[in-house]
């Protein structure tokens, strides 16, 4: 059998400089995407914070499933089909709850906390034909990571910390400035649709190239009203020639590091409402040397942490990244709060969601749905990736990861080559 017999018709439309403009308009990509690549990896559904109390739950999507992510009577995540057995009809049709038994509104069968099927109505019309062990809700392989929940339709993907590999360091970099590391997800969230295929929102995840034009007005009107140093100011210059850097955590997953820009956290950040009034407070209070250390987490945290396929660390927000269609995607803001700190510094990472959602995001909005646009085209096949590829300005960090300069469109090479590996595999998705 010749190579050209085992070619995958994928391996044309996805090249280590190029990618097909199909791949972001063709609805025949986007509906086997959102079972393959949301499916046959692992996907961030939610924070267990999320379920502090026994028989809590949350209604997400995986991929395009319905699902249900609830906290058992042993305290365990679990993860169910939101789809009754009987009918197909979704069980539960709240955003976020507390119960023992899902009940299904369309006729009423129930299920308990792990799926089971445990009463139907007038359960004589089956006589001896109902077998109730077979027709409970699926159940979803699951597993966390410091309170991040992820599900899989694989059963041979490895394990929940295989995947993250060395994301999970840069993960716990992220959580360990609590000093109890602890984060909560308990604050509600700020959800913004855009008009736009999914995967151009992950291109722009890690990309340190964009903000200086892109965000340039914003960037401006702070240099202008609050001087030099505030608010990603070193975007504005040549970013290559600053500490930033990209790297291929592999899996998918990326990073683009600012933290060497950022000598300081407090003193770098853009204003926001009662700032100088929670800062007074703190420094009353506390003094000036502990308040400004516990300020130093109150924002930023100067990383782009990129967790393939949808979950995005940004600043000190989640992002998560929702496939509706092959042009619409809803991107949902997450505020955290953090453990052992006084509670103005987690009122002042409340009020960062007034900050760049509203004022940055709408920047990026448009050039995602503007690319969905010019993508129309169909005569201009290819989307450019390779940036830095040929140059001598990538390395191996200390831990063997491909590193490059913060213009590098490494983590767009990384991120189709995974997206490639998932939607060219032959491994049959199941429930548990």
């Amino acid at each position: 059998m010749s190579a050209r017999d085992t070619a995958h018709p994928l391996d044309e439309l996805v090249r280590d400089d190029r990618v097909h403009r199909s791949l972001y308009t063709d609805p025949s990509v986007f509906e086997t995407e959102v079972t393959r690549v949301f499916g046959a990896t692992w996907t961030y559904l939610a924070h267990e914070s999320e379920l502090p109390e026994t028989n809590d739950f949350v209604t997400r999507p995986l991929g395009r499933r319905p699902v249900i992510v609830t906290r058992d009577r042993d305290g365990e995540v679990v993860v169910l089909f939101n789809r009754c057995s009987h009918r197909g009809a979704t069980v539960c049709r709240a955003e976020a709850g507390n119960t023992r038994i899902f009940t299904c509104p369309y006729h009423a069968w129930k299920f308990n906390e792990h799926g089971s099927l445990v009463a139907v109505p007038f359960k004589r019309a089956y006589r001896d034909d109902l077998r109730q062990d077979e027709l409970g809700l699926g159940r979803v392989r699951c597993e966390s990571y410091r309170g991040f929940v992820f599900a899989t339709l694989d059963p041979h993907q490895p394990p929940l910390a295989e995947h993250l590999g060395p994301a999970a360091r840069r993960l716990d970099e992220w959580i360990d400035r609590s000093p109890t590391g602890e984060v909560f997800v308990r604050h509600g969230a700020m959800r913004l649709e855009c008009r736009s295929n999914w995967k151009l929102i992950l291109d722009n995840s890690a990309d340190g190239l964009h903000a200086g034009f892109s965000h340039r007005s914003l960037l401006t009107m702070r240099h202008q009203r609050y001087g030099a140093g505030v608010d990603m100011q070193y975007t504005l210059e040549d970013v290559d020639a600053g500490a930033q850097y990209v790297q291929d955590l592999g899996n998918g997953n990326t990073f683009l590091d600012q933290r060497g820009e950022i000598p300081r956290y407090w003193p770098q950040a853009a204003p926001s409402p009662g700032r100088e009034a929670y800062e007074a407070v703190l420094r009353e209070r506390l003094g000036d040397d502990a308040a400004l250390e516990h300020l130093e987490a109150a924002v930023g945290s100067g990383m782009n942490l990129n967790i393939f396929p949808n979950l995005l660390i940004i600043g000190n927000q989640i992002q998560v990244v929702t496939p509706i269609d092959v042009d619409r995607t809803v991107m949902t803001w997450w505020s955290t709060s953090i453990g052992g700190v006084p509670d103005e510094i987690n009122s002042i990472r409340m009020r960062l969601q007034e900050d760049f959602p509203n004022f940055g995001e709408p920047d990026d909005i448009a050039n995602f749905e503007e690319c969905q646009r010019g993508l129309a085209i169909p005569e201009a096949e290819w989307v450019m990736t390779h940036r830095h590829l040929h140059g001598l300005d990538e390395h191996l960090d200390e831990h063997g990861l491909v590193t490059g300069p913060a213009s590098d469109e490494l983590p767009v090479r990384a991120f189709w080559r995974r997206w490639h590996e998932l939607m060219t595999s032959e491994r049959k998705l199941v429930a548990q």
